[in-house]
């Protein structure tokens, strides 16, 4: 029985590492992890994308870019993000 997909039984990243996108996937995954825990803890402090972006300085255009982990967002800036809902943003080797 000869395969008809190239891909049956390969692992996700092998898919990824193929496709010369694995890093590109893993960057967009972390960012919308973290775009969805501070959707989570805005929504568990009553807190609007206009109150967040005057906490941070910032326009709600810039808010609604990181709540969709849309667009390059800095470390920096979800930094920001997080310490204006009253969490930190942490980071690790591994």
């Amino acid at each position: 029985m000869s395969k008809s997909n190239p891909h049956w039984g390969s692992s996700l990243d092998d898919v990824l590492d193929e496709d010369g996108i694995r890093q590109t996937a893993r960057h967009e995954a972390a960012t919308r992890v973290v775009a969805w825990q501070l959707t989570q803890e805005m929504e568990r402090q009553g807190m609007s994308k206009a109150t967040l972006a005057e906490l941070m300085h910032t326009s709600r255009a810039q808010v609604d870019r990181i709540l969709k982990a849309k667009g390059n967002v800095t470390i920096e800036t979800l930094q920001n993000a997080a310490a204006s809902v009253g969490r930190e943003l942490r980071l690790e080797l591994v």
